[in-house]
C-alpha cells in the first residue's frame, strides 16, 4: 500500500463562468460574487404577491394615448415626424412607449431601492452572505429591466393592435426599451444612493415630469426656441423618443446608433456610481 494518491482522487476545481471570471479578475471577491441573478429571483418572489403594484404601471402610457393619440388628434390631424407629416396618434405612441419603459425603470430602481436599503435592511441581509455591492447594484438593475421591458411590450402589443407601427424596424423597439430601461434603471439608482428621506424623492419627480413633457413627447422640436432645442437635445429622454419613433415609422439612420451609445454609457455609469456607492453606505 503506497500512500501516493491518485490524481482522479483529487477534487475537480469549479469553473466560473467565462464572464463571472473576468468580472473577478477586475473587481475585488469582497465586492463581486457573480451571483445577481439571486436578487432578481427574490425580486420576483416578492412582486408575485404584489403584482397589481406593477402590472398597473402598464395603463398609465395607455391612458395618455388614448385620451391625447385620438382625443387631441381629433384636433391635430398630422405633426411632423422622422420622415414627414404623421398621424397625431403615429407620433405620439412611440414617445409615450419610451416613456413608459423610463417609469417603469426609475420608479423601481429609486423608492423600491430606497425602501430596501434605508428602512427593511434588506442590504445588509445581502452583504451576510457571499454576495457583494455589485451583484447588489446588476441584480437590482437587471430587475428594473426586466419591470420596463414588460411595459414596453405590452404598449408595443397595443401600438400594434391599433395600426400604429408601420415598419418591421419595429422589432427592434423592444430591444431598444431594455437598453433604455437599463440606463434610466442604473441612474436611478446611483441617484437613490444620494436620498437622505422621503422628502427628496419630489426630486425624482422634479426631473421625470419635465422630461415627459418637454422632451417632444406631444409636440415636435420645432416649436420650441433655439437654445431650449439645444437643451432638448442632451436629455436621455428624447434620446428614447427619437430611437423609438425612427424604429416604429421605418426612418432608422446612423443617428441610431448615437442614441444607443448614449444610453450604454449613461447605463455603464449608473452601475458603476451605484455600486461604489453602495459599497461605501453599506460596508463602512
Amino acid at each position: 500500500m503506497t500512500n501516493e494518491t491518485s490524481t482522479a482522487d483529487l477534487p475537480t476545481p469549479v469553473r466560473s463562468r467565462d464572464g463571472a471570471g473576468l468580472l473577478l479578475r477586475i473587481v475585488p471577491p469582497g465586492l463581486y460574487a457573480g451571483r445577481a441573478h439571486v436578487l432578481v429571483e427574490r425580486s420576483y418572489l416578492v412582486s408575485r404577491r404584489g403584482w397589481m403594484s406593477v402590472f398597473s404601471g402598464f395603463f398609465e402610457p395607455l391612458f395618455f394615448l388614448f385620451s391625447l393619440g385620438y382625443g387631441l388628434g381629433q384636433l391635430v390631424t398630422t405633426v411632423d415626424g422622422p420622415g414627414g407629416p404623421v398621424p397625431y396618434a403615429v407620433f405620439v405612441a412611440p414617445a409615450l412607449l419610451a416613456a413608459s419603459a423610463m417609469n417603469g425603470a426609475v420608479f423601481e430602481a429609486t423608492f423600491n431601492l430606497f425602501f430596501k436599503f434605508k428602512y427593511a435592511k434588506t442590504y445588509d441581509a445581502v452583504l451576510a452572505t457571499p454576495l457583494g455591492p455589485v451583484d447588489i447594484a446588476l441584480g437590482e438593475a437587471a430587475w428594473c429591466l426586466i419591470r420596463g421591458g414588460l411595459y414596453s411590450a405590452g404598449f408595443l402589443a397595443v401600438m400594434l393592435g391599433f395600426g400604429l407601427i408601420d415598419s418591421p424596424w419595429a422589432l427592434l423597439a423592444l430591444p431598444a426599451c431594455l437598453l433604455v430601461a437599463l440606463a434610466f434603471a442604473a441612474v436611478g439608482m446611483a441617484a437613490a444612493t444620494f436620498m437622505r428621506s422621503w422628502h427628496d424623492f419630489d426630486l425624482v419627480q422634479l426631473a421625470v415630469m419635465p422630461l415627459f413633457l418637454f422632451s417632444t413627447t406631444f409636440y415636435p422640436l420645432s416649436v420650441y426656441p433655439g437654445w431650449l432645442q439645444a437643451v432638448v437635445r442632451w436629455t436621455p429622454l428624447y434620446h428614447a423618443i427619437e430611437l423609438m419613433r425612427g424604429l416604429t415609422t421605418g426612418y432608422v439612420g446612423w443617428g441610431a446608433l448615437g442614441h444607443v451609445a448614449y444610453f450604454a454609457v449613461m447605463a455603464l455609469v449608473g452601475v458603476v456610481v451605484a455600486a461604489r456607492r453602495l459599497g461605501k453606505l453599506l460596508l463602512t
